[in-house]
C-alpha cells in the first residue's frame, strides 16, 4: 500500500515559500528526530538554494540518542548545514537557535538589519510550539494533529530576528514507500489517509527487529512474538480488543500500538538510520529502473504488433 497526502493548501504553501525565499537569510527546517530522513522534505533543497540551513531534530527526547547523533553527523556533511537535536521540554535548547541564526551570518551587521529566518517543516513536527517558545508568548496555533498552520505569518523576536512561519507541507509522491509509512506512524499524515492496522503491522515488524526488549517490557510479554501479526494479537488479547469468535480486532490493537509509540511509551525509539535509508534509496532506484524497463519493453511490443498488423 502506498501512503500519500498532498491537499490543496500544501501546494499553495509551496508556491508562497518559493516567492519569499529570496528575502530569507537562514532556513530553520524542523525534522522529527525519530524519522529524520522521512520528515526531510526533498523540495526544501530545491527551494533553499545556497541559503544557510539549520536542521532541527525535534522531539529528540522520544528518539534513540545514539541514532540521533548519527543523523546529526550525516546532515552536517552537507554544505551550509548545521544540525541540532532539541526537546520541547527544554526551552534553553530552543532559544539557542537564535544564536545559531546569527552565527551562520558572520558578515552581517545586525545593528543595521536583523536576520530574516524562515521556519519550515512537515505537518505536526512542532513548528508552532517552537515559535511560541522563541517568542515567549502564544503566537502560533498548536495542535497534536497534522495541518494546523494554514498560512504564513511573520514574528519579530527579541534579538531582532524576523521569523516567518509557514504551513507544514509534504510532497506529491512519498518515496520510498516506507517513508510514507513512517510519516503515518509518527502522526505527520491525517489519520483518514491510512489504515491503522496497516501502519501498525509496519511499526510492529520494525520494533520487533530493532527494539524487542522495549516491546516486551511495554506489554509484559514473557516471550518475543515471532512476527508483526503475533505482536498485534498479543496486544489485542492483553488490552481486550476482541470481536466475536475470540478474534483480535487488528484495527483497535494497531491503534493502541501507534498511540503508545507516538507518546514515547516504549522509551526512546528511532524508526530509521542513515545506513537503512541509503539502502532503501538504492533499492527504490533499482525498482524504478525495473519498472521503466518493463514499460519500455511493453511499448516496443505494442509498436511491433501495430507494424505487423498494418503491413
Amino acid at each position: 500500500m502506498s501512503i500519500n497526502w498532498f491537499p490543496g493548501h500544501m501546494h499553495k504553501a509551496r508556491k508562497e515559500i518559493a516567492e519569499v525565499m529570496p528575502q530569507v537569510d537562514v532556513i530553520i527546517e524542523m525534522l522529527d528526530a525519530r524519522i529524520p530522513f522521512s520528515s526531510e522534505n526533498p523540495l526544501v533543497p530545491e527551494l533553499r538554494g545556497d541559503t544557510p540551513c539549520i536542521k532541527v531534530l525535534n522531539k529528540a527526547d522520544l528518539a534513540d540518542p545514539a541514532v540521533t547523533k548519527l543523523w546529526q553527523q550525516h546532515f552536517e556533511q552537507q554544505a551550509g548545514v548545521k544540525a541540532i537535536p532539541i526537546s520541547q521540554q527544554n526551552p534553553e535548547q530552543i532559544r539557542a537557535l537564535l544564536d545559531l541564526c546569527t552565527e551562520l551570518l558572520p558578515e552581517r551587521n545586525f545593528e543595521v538589519r536583523g536576520a530574516r529566518a524562515m521556519i519550515m517543516g512537515i505537518p505536526n513536527v512542532g513548528k508552532s510550539t517552537l515559535i511560541n517558545t522563541l517568542a515567549g508568548r502564544i503566537i502560533a496555533k498548536t495542535g497534536n494533529e497534522a495541518g494546523v498552520t494554514k498560512a504564513q505569518q511573520r514574528i519579530k523576536l527579541e534579538n531582532g530576528v524576523i521569523l516567518t512561519d509557514t504551513p507544514g507541507f509534504l510532497w506529491p509522491k512519498l518515496s520510498p514507500a516506507s517513508c510514507g509509512y513512517r510519516l503515518a506512524v509518527t502522526g505527520a499524515i491525517k489519520d483518514t489517509a491510512f489504515d491503522y492496522a496497516d501502519i501498525a503491522m509496519f511499526a510492529a515488524d520494525y520494533l520487533l527487529k530493532t527494539y524487542p526488549e522495549q516491546v516486551m517490557a511495554r506489554y509484559q510479554l514473557k516471550e518475543q512474538p515471532e512476527n508483526d501479526l503475533a505482536l498485534l494479537d498479543a496486544i489485542g488479547q492483553r488490552r481486550g480488543c476482541m470481536v466475536k469468535g475470540g478474534v483480535v480486532d487488528l484495527t483497535k490493537a494497531g491503534t493502541i500500538l501507534i498511540t503508545e509509540l507516538r507518546a514515547g511509551l516504549f522509551g526512546p525509539v528511532t524508526l530509521e538510520t542513515p545506513e537503512m535509508v541509503t539502502q532503501e534509496l538504492a533499492d527504490a532506484k533499482l525498482e524504478q529502473a525495473r519498472i521503466e524497463k518493463e514499460k519500455a519493453e511493453r511499448e516496443q511490443e505494442r509498436i511491433r504488433k501495430a507494424k505487423k498488423k498494418y503491413r
